[in-house]
């Protein structure tokens, strides 16, 4: 009895007299496996995409308006190595050793982990193959995707030897998507994502496609030594980046005050002497709806109740069952239009004036990096495309007690169209047909509830009227009266 418990709770070797317990076999085999995916499958896996990216990189060529640099082609590890032993970084290093109380071994344990949380591992096969077609077909299945205005003349006269720093302004995380598949036919872009993307297995998607994670509230000067350094770095090789300068969701609609710490590191490697300028680039970007709205808005509440993560996992369940089954009985609709404007570029070389941003004193750099965000922020509103949605809106908030037929509120959109097309904003009329473009907007407002119907007019649902706002705030800079 005592032998057949011993084979019941055993491996027996026939060629030995070794004997193993299950558990100890079960252990063996794990590690054996994980040896031979460490080992052997994942460097043979890399060399694979390794050798599709070259494959990609060779395809595009010339194609790309911004070429790719060697910076953001080189292997991470190399990457990171340059960033850690960088002097500043290591002065930073010795700094916090002399006025943090750290030892020099946390000191050095410290920065390396932060060189390797920041330093992404791009691939372009990654991106131009895969990220780039799941961004298309997401961007397409959700949204109408549109460019509705590009200064063409002017991008195109930007030197190909300058860094080009697209600033964009920050209505939805769905901007990653949209702008990265809006830009894949120009360059490769690399921009800071907060630590919400820091989840397996997304961070390393997100990573392969350039990104750096930034986190947001550090105040660890070490950290902000760590990271000043790389996007100075990379902005030195010509990398082409994507800075979003709100620094996180606009809760009311309209555009946050900038804050501008990834600008600033920018200017104080600049060199304007140097071979290299500066361009920055703005980007308005508008939805007729924003995936996000109501959870937004409800941060306007003094005291809004918590939502567990529970709660927000059953609603996003819930919202993607509903329009599955809108989709089924076909009754679903796009969301509406998605509209991306590039505004005219700002050269830091010619912006600086003879500044040295690296040795200028605190108070008067700090001024002028205020200065150059405003201009920056500007640029940005001047061009926010005026969609149906935000029009539709800002029309009905006027007279919010009233019911309006569809005649009046087309006469009253016709008189705006003419206003903001005076001022110079940029509309975009799909179809390039005023009537549809106020039945699109109706028709979304309709449809989410923002508006109800009855005999021919048109009311103001009061439990939605904040959403309204929020939608008419993305355009209501445009009817401020210039100071």
């Amino acid at each position: 009895m005592a032998v057949a418990g011993q084979e019941r709770d055993a491996v027996r070797f026939v060629s030995g007299n070794i004997t193993l317990p299950v558990w100890l076999f079960a252990a063996l085999a794990i590690l054996a496996i994980w040896a031979a995916l460490e080992h052997l499958l994942n460097p043979l896996l890399r060399r694979a995409i390794r050798w599709r990216a070259e494959v990609v990189l060779s395809e595009l060529g010339s194609k790309l308006h911004l070429p790719i640099t060697q910076f953001k082609l080189a292997r991470r590890q190399a990457l990171i190595e340059r960033l850690y032993h960088d002097d500043k970084v290591q002065t930073a290093l010795q700094r916090s050793v002399e006025e943090a109380g750290l030892s020099l071994r946390e000191a050095r344990q410290r920065a390396d982990r932060y060189a390797r949380e920041i330093v992404p591992s791009f691939n372009a096969y990654l991106y131009f193959r895969i990220g780039y077609w799941l961004a298309r077909a997401i961007a397409r299945s959700l949204y109408r995707v549109r460019v509705g205005y590009a200064d063409e003349r002017a991008l195109s006269a930007i030197d190909p030897k300058s860094t080009v720093v697209f600033v964009i302004n920050h209505r939805s995380n769905f901007d990653y998507v949209l702008v990265a598949f809006l830009a894949a036919e120009r360059t490769a872009l690399s921009y800071a994502v907060g630590e919400w993307a820091r989840i397996w297995p997304m961070q390393t998607l997100i990573r392969a496609m350039g990104a750096y994670f930034v986190r947001r509230n550090s105040g660890d000067p070490l950290y902000r030594a760590v990271l000043q350094r790389y996007v100075q770095l990379a902005t030195e090789a010509g990398v082409t980046q994507a800075v979003f300068p709100e620094g996180g969701l606009s809760i009311d609609g309209a555009m946050r005050m900038p804050k501008l710490g990834l600008i600033d590191y920018i200017l104080r490697g600049f060199d304007p002497a140097g071979t290299r300028d500066v361009v920055f680039v703005p980007v308005a970007v508008n939805y007729d709806r924003v995936l996000e709205d109501r959870s937004l808005v409800r941060k306007l509440d003094p005291h809004p109740a918590p939502v567990g993560l529970g709660r927000a996992m059953r609603n996003t369940l819930e919202f993607v069952l509903q329009q599955l089954g809108l989709r089924l009985v076909g009754r679903w609709y796009r969301f509406g239009y998605a509209c991306v404007n590039f505004g005219l570029p700002l050269s830091l070389r010619e912006h600086s004036r003879e500044l040295d941003w690296r040795s200028a004193p605190d108070a008067q750099r700090q001024e002028r990096v205020q200065a150059l965000g405003t201009e920056l922020v500007n640029r940005i509103k001047m061009v926010m495309p005026v969609l149906p949605v935000a029009l539709m809106s800002k029309i009905l908030l006027e007279r919010p007690e009233l019911a309006l037929s569809a005649l009046e509120l087309k006469a009253r959109a016709f008189e705006l169209q003419q206003e903001l097309a005076a001022r110079g904003a940029k509309l975009y009329i799909p179809r390039g047909d005023q009537d549809y473009a106020i039945e699109a907007g109706l028709r979304m407002l309709l449809l989410r509830h923002f508006v109800s119907e009855e005999n021919g007019l048109y009311r103001i649902v009061p439990e939605n009227s904040r959403l309204l706002t929020y939608y008419a705030n993305s355009i209501s800079h445009l009817f401020s009266r210039p100071e």
